[in-house]
């Protein structure tokens, strides 16, 4: 995949699914609506995003272009960003131009990652002209450019002089020049004998190889190769696509046919448009990008509350040590008061028989400035000082430790958290707490969240808390006594409540719980997670616990490896 400024490969880090064999079909997808189709509104969102409203005898929809370096496309959206208060220049130049025009044709050329609308409308003075519409899909290097039936560009949303490209300028008055042609061959129109030999020529592995050989595929595409796809199943697919999503934590890729190489390790989802797949896809990008922003304040808060929960019980626990010692102190005051009749003041110490130890002789440091009898107090004070400190310490820790797990937790929950109001809801119990200031987030979004909601494969109905208050609400409040509680052992996670109606709850139903728990905890990424469960009637809240905390006596232990797939299958829709 080559770039029109330099010839260099430009996928880097940036998703590049959006191939020509993808544009191809999109296009296609696009034109049946487009063609014939009237402009009326056009937008301009952001400084590289552009959505034109087209409507049709069919309805109207909303077409919209980006040439954003990470998110360069073209589809229908249902979700367009929201428009600025004051229209760029480039937006009213369209207006200008393009508002009321009809769209004629929509080309393509050669699986080229350049799609070309043209239009027909009126110039400056009224009379009938073609205008045409180009975006160049390539990454950084993408563009929107605005042509004349001449062949001149008249605009573009990135400017290119000869500072920045020495193969080509994208200026006002300059001719447009389509970037240089990859000497690739095309699938649909080429021989495959031709093909097969080109790939078989290549002296590179079988996923360079393929890139370099055919047109308009991504890297996603290549790599199926590797994984046994065969030229003619390759050709067969790309003439009968399929849009397909791959998820993993987040949507990952997107390609023209169904891929195989992920296994297990990534949930694959197909569309019935290119389009939809497309507005989606980006739609849950820019959603999931918002709310790791949103969070990522929250999340070094929380972090560095939990360090110095750590930190304060690792330091009372070196002072704890400090205290061990604290027998001595009493040993020495007890040896020096049993022989005051024969110590003096003004020696540096005492050798004393140790009556507790066979008469062993001890030396004990002494205060010359001290009298034997003060000499005494001052082992007994540091002593009692000890003792008392030994037992408040043993709080400490406990606190801190407490209060580090807790944070544990609520990292845990925001590591999952999907939604604003998620966020929204851990803010204000961290508020409640006392750990940060109240916000100004309403309360709307708090009281609108629920927990999740799944079903067992024999239909036990399954809540998952979404956060630590949500946690205790579900178990303390909601869940009857004979309802089954789940929780992962030993680590943070979500607390799960299988609503049994007094119903005896089976093999399957506990299985299904446990593989739910699991997942929704912080040992979400294991194999064979222990997975606790027990009558909610046998789960307490200690007094003064922190929200999320319970104990649970007696209780049953379950072993599940969670899957996105199989907690995706027991979603209650």
């Amino acid at each position: 995949i080559y770039c029109c400024t330099c010839f260099k490969s430009c996928i880097g880090n940036i998703i590049m699914a959006l191939d020509g064999i993808f544009l191809y079909h999109l296009k296609n997808e696009i034109a049946q609506f487009a063609i014939d189709s009237r402009v009326d509104k056009i937008h301009q969102p952001s400084k590289d995003e552009i959505i034109i409203n087209l409507r049709s005898r069919q309805g109207s929809k909303k077409l919209l272009l980006s040439c954003n370096a990470d998110a360069a496309r073209i589809h229908f959206t249902e979700f367009p960003p929201e428009n600025p208060a004051k229209p760029p220049m480039f937006c009213l130049l369209l207006r200008k131009r393009l508002a009321g025009a009809w769209v004629t044709d929509i080309e393509q050329d050669n699986l080229e990652r350049i799609l070309k609308i043209n239009f027909s409308g009126t110039d400056e003075l009224g009379d009938k002209t073609n205008y045409s519409l180009i975006i160049e899909i390539m990454g950084k290097y993408s563009n929107i450019i605005f042509v004349g039936k001449d062949g001149k560009i008249i605009d573009s949303m990135k400017r290119v002089d000869e500072n920045k490209s020495h193969i080509r300028e994208v200026l006002p008055g300059v001719t447009y020049v389509a970037p240089p042609k990859q000497d690739k061959l095309n699938i649909f129109t080429d021989d495959i004998e031709k093909i097969r030999e080109k790939i078989a020529q290549s002296r590179k592995g079988m996923y360079k190889a393929v890139m370099e050989a055919i047109k308009g595929v991504s890297p996603i595409i290549c790599r199926e190769f590797e994984y046994g796809l065969t030229l003619d199943e390759f050709k067969k697919q790309a003439q009968n696509p399929t849009p397909t999503v791959v998820f993993t934590d987040a949507p990952k890729d997107f390609a023209f046919i169904d891929i195989k190489q992920y296994d297990n390790l990534a949930t694959i989802n197909h569309y019935d448009t290119f389009s939809q797949l497309l507005d989606y896809f980006y739609y849950e990008r820019v959603r999931l990008m918002r709310i790791k922003a949103r969070s990522a304040d929250l999340f070094k808060t929380v972090t560095t509350l939990q360090e110095r929960a750590v930190r304060k019980a690792i330091n009372r626990t070196q002072e704890l040590e400090d205290c061990k010692d604290k027998e001595t102190y009493k040993l020495f005051g007890d040896l020096i008061a049993a022989n005051m009749y024969r110590l003096e003041k003004g020696v540096p110490y005492y050798d004393l028989e140790n009556y507790y130890d066979n008469n062993k002789i001890v030396r004990i440091p002494a205060d010359i400035m001290l009298t034997p009898s003060q000499n005494s107090q001052k082992y007994y004070k540091e002593y009692r000082k000890k003792q008392v400190a030994e037992s408040k310490l043993n709080e400490f820790i406990n606190e801190a430790n407490d209060e580090a797990d807790y944070f544990e937790s609520v990292i845990d929950s925001l590591s999952r958290a999907e939604t604003d109001g998620e966020i929204t809801a851990i803010k204000a119990e961290l508020a409640s707490q006392g750990y940060i200031k109240k916000g100004n987030d309403k309360k709307k979004e708090q009281k609108s969240l629920k927990p999740m909601h799944f079903k067992t494969r024999d239909g036990f109905d399954v809540y998952v808390g979404r956060n630590n208050i949500m946690n205790d609400k579900l178990t303390m409040k909601t869940a009857k006594n004979y309802d089954t509680w789940f929780h992962v052992q030993s680590a943070a996670g979500s607390h799960v409540i299988c609503e049994t109606s007094g119903n005896q709850i089976n093999d399957g139903a506990i299985h299904d719980c446990a593989v739910i728990a699991a997942y929704f905890s912080k040992a979400r990424e294991s194999s064979n997670v222990a997975v606790d469960y027990t009558l909610v009637k046998n789960v307490r809240k200690p007094n003064g616990a922190k929200p999320g905390f319970v104990v649970y006596d007696p209780y049953k232990t379950e072993f599940a490896t969670p899957t996105i797939d199989e907690v995706e299958s027991l979603k209650d829709e």
